[in-house]
C-alpha cells in the first residue's frame, strides 16, 4: 500500500508536470497516449478503455454504466485527452438517465471550466433541456417553465445563429403558453371563489406578457365577465343600501 501511495505521489509531482509540457511541446496525440499510460494503474483500465467502453454503454441504454464510466476520466485522469469529452458525456448520459437535477449540475459544470468551448450552444440549450423535462402540470407553480425558458434565452441571445438557437427559440414558445395556461388556471379559480378583481389581474396578466400565445381571446372574454360581475356587485350593494 505504502509503495503505491508512492508511486502516485512520484506521477503526480515529478511525471505529469513533465508529461504535460510534453504535451504543450509537442501538440499531438502521442504525448497524450504516453500520459494514459503512466497515469492508468497496474491493476485499472487506461482512460482511452473507460471512454471506449463509456462511448459503448451509451449507445446501449447503459446510461448508469455510460455515467460510471466518464466520471472515472474526469476524477481520476482530469488531464486525458478525453477529459473534457467525458465531462459533456456524463451530463448527457445522466439527461438520458433523467436524472435532470445532477445533469444540470454536470452541464454547469462544464460551462464554468470551459466557457469557450464550441459547445457552449448545445450546453446551455441542455441546462433548458433539463428544466423543461421537468416542468408539471399547469395547476403547479411553473419554476420550472421559468428556468427552462431563461436556458432557452440564453442560448438565442448569446449564439442566434447556432442550430441550437432556432430549436430554443420553439421551446421558448412551449414555455410562454405553459406560463400563459398557468395564469389562466388561476385566474379561472378566483373566478370560481367569486373573486373576480382577483381573477381579472390574472387575465389582465396574459393580456399583457402572453398576446401571442393563444390564449388571449380567452382572457379578454374572461376580463369581460368579471366586470359584469364586479358591475353586479355593485349594483346589488347600493340596492342594499337604499332599503
Amino acid at each position: 500500500m505504502s509503495n503505491n501511495k508512492a508511486r502516485i505521489k512520484w506521477v503526480s509531482n515529478v511525471v505529469l508536470p513533465g508529461m504535460m509540457l510534453l504535451v504543450l511541446l509537442s501538440g499531438c496525440g502521442p504525448a497524450f497516449d504516453l500520459i494514459d499510460r503512466y497515469l492508468a494503474d497496474e491493476e485499472d483500465m487506461t482512460p482511452t478503455e473507460l471512454m471506449e467502453q463509456g462511448r459503448e454503454d451509451f449507445d446501449k441504454g447503459y446510461y448508469s454504466g455510460a455515467v460510471d464510466a466518464f466520471e472515472r476520466i474526469k476524477d481520476r485522469y482530469p488531464y486525458s485527452k478525453h477529459a473534457i469529452e467525458a465531462e459533456l458525456k456524463m451530463a448527457d448520459a445522466l439527461y438520458e438517465k433523467k436524472a435532470f437535477v445532477e445533469a444540470v449540475e454536470s452541464y454547469d459544470d462544464f460551462e464554468k471550466l470551459h466557457p469557450n468551448n464550441k459547445f457552449i450552444p448545445y450546453v446551455i440549450y441542455q441546462k433548458g433541456m433539463c428544466y423543461y423535462q421537468q416542468i408539471r402540470t399547469i395547476d403547479r407553480q411553473q419554476t420550472r417553465t421559468l428556468q427552462a425558458k431563461g436556458e432557452f434565452e440564453r442560448v438565442v441571445k448569446r449564439f442566434p445563429r447556432s442550430e441550437f438557437a432556432d430549436r430554443a427559440r420553439k421551446k421558448i414558445r412551449d414555455c410562454l403558453i405553459f406560463l400563459a395556461e398557468y395564469e389562466l388556471y388561476v385566474g379561472h379559480f378566483y373566478f370560481k371563489q367569486g373573486n373576480y378583481r382577483a381573477a381579472m389581474g390574472r387575465y389582465n396578466f396574459v393580456i399583457k406578457n402572453y398576446p401571442d400565445v393563444g390564449q388571449y381571446h380567452e382572457a379578454l372574454e374572461y376580463i369581460r365577465r368579471c366586470k359584469e360581475k364586479l358591475t353586479e356587485g355593485e349594483v346589488a350593494q347600493k340596492k342594499e343600501a337604499k332599503t
